[in-house]
């Protein structure tokens, strides 16, 4: 077939629209919070079937404390460079019931629901443009592998080393989590995050019959976090943020522990390493006092690398033959393309123009998303 892929996946999706907007609205109406395994059967099912229809070979890796994952693979799929990685999550951060306060509907142009931006929309949009692409016979020779996690919202801690597995196998990611803002840009540059739990002990004593037996867990904590503020850099973008303190047991006993939780967010690879060294090294300046730090999780930020680069700019190209305006932004939270991106060329935010991710209002522009499955399959079909 002739002409641009992108441009008769356009046309096909103005045929498939009531379709497109139904299979939304079944997904958004099976709620699946990432802390309850069980309610995500019913959309693991209807992406199944959505999978199998598109004549992928569809396989369900189990949890041990989530609901498990789906991985979709092309036929006969032997290895080898020529294949690309589709990655999006079923899971939303919305309690069972949410449905009754944030019911499915839509309003001028909008479709509404829980998890219908963050990013159940994007799954639809991920199975729409295979589907396309296979109606219209167009295939670039790069096989598609689709990955659907179940624990994205909680950090992907079991999926995790799946992609990474499946990063290091394709030529290029594709991620479906939404756009950035309701100009909808495509992320090519999200915050690296990491997590530390420092932990203080001392030596307890009466506070005031022996003060001066005592070391103080919480004065060397409080020294140490002034030490832990100095290591951000708000000039390139690294933030601390001391979220969560404990420590002590009664008002008139010196302190024998304490511990705080920070969270850190960086730019670069650079910062990351920087701020580790930097949290690795606290040392303890009140006497009877020591600190042990915990790294309790670390995902590399997603950068704009040459290859990354290299995609944002082929989809400028497909955007020009959609005529749509296209932009790229930056995020501060991170995703699964954080994890993509520290081996295969990742473009990031590839779902649903909207806006409300995690919020009452969330929603997503029905004809923007439409005009994306486009772009998204233009993407897929490039050599």
């Amino acid at each position: 077939m002739s002409g641009s892929p992108a441009r008769a996946v356009r046309e096909r999706m103005d045929e498939l629209r009531p379709q497109f907007i139904d299979f939304v609205r079944q997904l958004v109406l099976e709620e699946s919070p990432s802390t309850d395994p069980g309610s995500q059967r019913g959309i693991r099912a209807l992406l199944e079937s959505a999978l199998r229809d598109v004549g992928l070979d569809v396989e369900h890796i189990p949890g041990r404390r989530t609901g498990g994952h789906l991985l979709a693979r092309s036929p006969g799929d032997g290895g080898g460079e020529r294949r690309q990685l589709l990655i999006g999550h079923m899971d939303t951060v919305w309690p069972i019931g949410t449905l009754r306060e944030m019911p499915v509907r839509t309003s001028n142009g909008r479709l509404y629901g829980p998890g219908v931006f963050d990013m159940k929309a994007g799954l639809a949009m991920g199975l729409f443009a295979l589907r396309c692409l296979r109606d219209l016979g167009l295939d670039a020779g790069v096989a598609p592998i689709f990955f659907i996690n179940s624990d994205e919202e909680i950090g992907s801690p079991e999926s995790e080393p799946l992609i990474v597995h499946w990063a290091l196998r394709v030529s290029r990611a594709f991620v479906l989590e939404p756009a950035l803002g309701e100009t909808g840009r495509l992320k090519t540059r999200r915050k690296g995050i990491g997590q530390y739990t420092v932990d203080v002990a001392g030596r307890s004593s009466h506070a005031g019959l022996a003060p001066e037996e005592g070391a103080s867990a919480i004065l060397q904590l409080a020294h140490s976090i002034r030490d832990i503020d100095r290591l951000a850099d708000p000039d390139c973008g690294t933030t601390m943020n001391v979220g969560i303190i404990r420590g002590g047991s009664r008002p008139n006993v010196v302190a024998p522990n304490a511990s705080a939780e920070v969270d850190v967010r960086v730019w670069s690879a650079a910062e990351a390493e920087r701020i580790r060294a930097g949290m690795f090294g606290l040392e303890p300046t009140v006497p009877g006092t020591t600190i042990s730090l915990t790294e309790v999780a670390a995902r590399g930020p997603l950068e704009r690398t040459p290859r990354n680069v290299g995609l944002w700019e082929r989809a400028l190209l497909v955007a020009g033959e959609l005529d749509l305006d296209l932009e790229e932004g930056s995020a501060g939270g991170g995703s699964d393309g954080n994890l993509t991106s520290q081996h295969t060329a990742t473009l990031d935010g590839l779902g649903a123009v909207g806006d409300g991710a995690h919020a009452v209002h969330e929603f997503v522009h029905v004809d923007r998303v439409i005009e994306r499955v486009a772009l998204l399959a233009g993407l897929l079909a490039a050599p």
